[in-house]
């Protein structure tokens, strides 16, 4: 029997940012696809038979009364959507709204939200959560809602059984072959163009190469498809998964077809994009080959100088480095395993070979931090004089070491973690800084930052048109108020 299989991201039902779900920890600054979601939605078109929809509410500025119009009158088998723990009070209003509408209509909810909070996710017998990696999952899943019959023979799901209780089936193994996954579909998107104002052109899509990363920091998050896959690896094995590669040449196939369909630039979504100066190279070569312009997430101590020149004559246009601190006592006790001169070194390469940075920095990653460290990291990322920086303050992510210190340390300000918004909020109160002066730093820093008469004056005379300078102010303003 042919299904229609819809993916919806829901509207934003209070006056907040929607939740970003593709980082999957801090609200919408600019929008960009999901990476994840296309790619498990062309799993699901490879049956001919089924019909796949993809619907961005958010995109669309959809309204909720607009959104209840759709469920009236949309006939869908089966809905799915990404659930990251910032949105999973909109996804559930979502599903109150529908349930006025198609009481009996099956709902997969996926990603880290849902692979952690199964019990919250599941709100009745017609909603199952995909947990972990979810491509080798949904098919089966789908297979058994077509038959009619109960997941029980599906591994990686959880669902009520008819006692009301969550049955969670057996974890799925991690997919040992990433280059036989079908490209992200995102045909799916219409007529819908992203734009992203680190890359200043556009059609701008986003990618990803790896999946997770080695290193050990005890407040990480990786972004939203490898934290799921993190937090179910880690149930059964009590450690990180394995790192999970695409090959050069499956890269390369896809650069080839986004290049065919008009894309100009591409944001590499990786935990950890730089591995080594071989398969570096190999993939900037193919970024140059197809005239993309790109940008990346790295480690400051993988910045080699090799690597830092090969990035710029392929097109990268910025580098996203995880700073958190300058406190060698700070990176220390987060298992950082790397120094503020890893980082100064990494940022004088990458500015030698003309490379612009971002830097990552982060509030109260660690008991020892204090007003005096929070502004010392202030003082040294100005002296670097990079081009971006996004101060974050640091959130108990369940599934991380900082949760369990925060819980055993009665660090936390509510009686567990909820989520929030890590460039916006705080629930901690560390020994030396309670949660409101966190939040004070954090906006100090921010107007410290950027609205400094020098960097004001080295963004603007890089602003190659208005609508460049529109997409990037209305980014910056987003990120001060909000």
């Amino acid at each position: 029997m042919p299904m229609k299989l819809t993916f919806i991201v829901p509207p934003c039902f209070d006056h907040k940012q929607p939740a970003e779900r593709t980082a999957g920890c801090t609200r919408v600054v600019y929008l960009a696809p999901n990476i994840y979601e296309l790619t498990a939605a062309a799993v699901l078109e490879q049956n001919p038979a089924d019909t796949v929809v993809y619907r961005d509410f958010v995109y669309h500025k959809t309204t909720p009364a607009e959104f209840d119009a759709f469920f009236a009158s949309d006939d869908s088998d089966v809905y799915l959507i990404w659930t990251v723990n910032l949105s999973i009070t909109t996804d559930l209003s979502a599903i109150e709204v529908l349930r006025h509408h198609r009481p009996d209509a099956k709902v997969v909810l996926m990603g880290p939200g849902a692979t952690h909070f199964i019990a919250k996710c599941l709100p009745d017998r017609n909603v199952y959560v995909v947990r972990g990696e979810p491509e080798a999952t949904l098919p089966q899943l789908i297979e058994a809602i077509r038959m009619g019959r109960t997941p029980e023979a599906v591994r990686g799901v959880s669902w009520l059984g008819e006692d009301g209780k969550v049955v969670n089936n057996a974890p799925r193994p991690l997919l040992d072959d990433y280059n036989q996954l079908p490209f992200a579909a995102r045909h799916l998107l219409g007529d819908a163009v992203y734009h992203n104002p680190k890359l200043k052109t556009g059609p701008y899509t986003t990618m990803i190469t790896s999946r997770n990363c080695p290193y050990k920091c005890i407040y990480c998050v990786p972004s939203s498809l490898t934290f799921a896959r993190e937090i179910e690896f880690r149930r059964e094995h009590q450690r990180k998964p394995t790192i999970g590669l695409r090959s050069p040449e499956n890269v390369e196939a896809e650069v080839k077809m986004l290049a065919e369909q008009g894309y100009k630039a591409i944001g590499f979504m990786d935990d950890n994009f730089i591995w080594n100066e071989q398969r570096n190279a190999a993939i900037c070569d193919i970024m140059q080959r197809y005239g993309m312009v790109w940008g990346c997430q790295a480690r400051a101590d993988a910045i080699t100088e090799p690597i830092a020149k090969k990035l710029s004559e392929s097109g990268c246009l910025y580098v996203d480095l995880g700073v958190e601190s300058f406190n060698e006592e700070i990176l220390k006790y987060i298992h950082k395993n790397e120094t503020a001169d890893d980082i100064r070194r990494a940022v004088a390469l990458l500015k030698k070979y003309r490379v612009p940075v971002k830097l990552n920095v982060l509030i109260g990653s660690s008991p020892l931090e204090t007003r005096e460290t929070v502004l010392d990291t202030l003082r040294e990322t100005k002296k670097l004089g990079v081009d971006q920086v996004m101060f974050n303050i640091v959130s108990p992510f369940p599934g991380t070491e900082f949760y369990k210190l925060c819980k055993d340390n009665g660090w936390l300000e509510t009686p567990d973690y909820i989520p929030t918004d890590v460039q916006r909020e705080s629930i901690l109160r560390l020994p030396h800084l309670s949660s409101r002066e966190m939040e004070r730093m954090l906006f100090r820093n921010n107007i410290s930052f950027f609205l400094r008469p020098s960097f004001v004056w080295r963004q603007v005379r890089r602003f190659r048109s208005l609508s460049e300078f529109g997409h990037a102010f209305k980014a910056l303003k987003i990120k001060l108020f909000g």
